[in-house]
């Protein structure tokens, strides 16, 4: 078991310039963590850095877990179909660069996310998933699908593409707050999917009542609730319910904090990753 911190959760300082990559796996090196998760946002990827990033974690002591990327296969024509499996495939080739064996690619969004135009278009997603984890096997590399973006955030809908996709390296990066976007308890979201993980997510969010008419920093779920990110540990998930159903699975691999909220980022990290240690410890 290795806790760690995906590069999404420094965002905030990323595009402001308060930090550079490096600066980043520096910092997550200094608060504790055991690995890094390479989100490429904020930052552009080039030869020379991804050998700098390599020599960086390897400088600090901590393992470059994950490579997560976007992707979109749905509602496309036949030649953006191909098109995008082809790119997807690349970033296969830039997972195998930065020495990762584990790599997260979006699969679909759309803005009819009812369960009829999923089932229409399950049998594509799952042939493109299909193909990038056969090239991804020949590179000794498990891709994933997360639980995010409303089309494919439900426990079952995940489910659903997983064993659609039948290979044994897709499996799912299990956001355990993410369930909370399309309305599912955390707690059984978490329950359904664990056995399918190859990466665990940890992010904590504010719940508020769909008439609580709030604003700024704020998002809806798919009924209509309140969202807005938070600091691991002080949001309303159950967080000591939720890793305690991922420490009982015996899940043994890669947990990283993903922080999106109002605090500043860097002080938000840390305090995120003190929380998922001590509450981990205390189970």
């Amino acid at each position: 078991m290795k806790f760690g911190v995906s590069t999404y959760s420094y965002y905030q300082a990323l595009r402001s310039g308060e930090l550079d990559i490096l600066g980043v796996i520096g910092n997550i090196a200094e608060i504790g963590g055991e690995h890094v998760e390479i989100v490429p946002l904020g930052f552009d990827l080039t030869e020379e850095l991804i050998q700098a990033i390599r020599r960086k974690a390897d400088e600090v002591g901590i393992d470059i877990s994950n490579y997560c990327v976007g992707a979109n296969f749905a509602g496309k024509s036949e030649v953006e179909y191909e098109q995008e499996i082809d790119r997807v495939m690349g970033e296969v080739d830039i997972a195998a660069a930065l020495g990762v064996k584990l790599m997260r690619h979006d699969v679909a969004s759309s803005p009819d996310t009812s369960i009829g135009n999923f089932n229409k278009e399950l049998p594509k997603l799952a042939e493109a998933c299909r193909r990038i984890a056969d090239y991804a096997a020949t590179k000794g590399i498990t891709t994933s699908v997360e639980n995010h973006g409303y089309f494919l955030q439900a426990s079952d809908r995940v489910q659903a593409l997983l064993h659609a996709t039948d290979r044994s390296n897709f499996k799912t990066t299990l956001d355990v707050g993410n369930f909370l976007c399309v309305d599912e308890d955390p707690a059984s979201g978490v329950t359904n999917n664990i056995a399918y993980a190859s990466m665990v997510h940890v992010k904590d969010f504010y719940v508020r009542h769909p008439e609580s008419n709030l604003a700024e920093g704020w998002f809806r779920s798919s009924h209509g609730n309140y969202l807005r990110g938070a600091i691991v540990g002080h949001g309303d998930i159950d967080m000591r319910r939720v890793l305690g159903i991922v420490k009982k699975s015996g899940y043994d691999g890669y947990i990283s904090v993903e922080f999106e909220g109002l605090e500043p980022c860097v002080f938000a990290t840390q305090q995120g990753l003190n929380q998922l240690k001590t509450i981990w410890e205390s189970l």
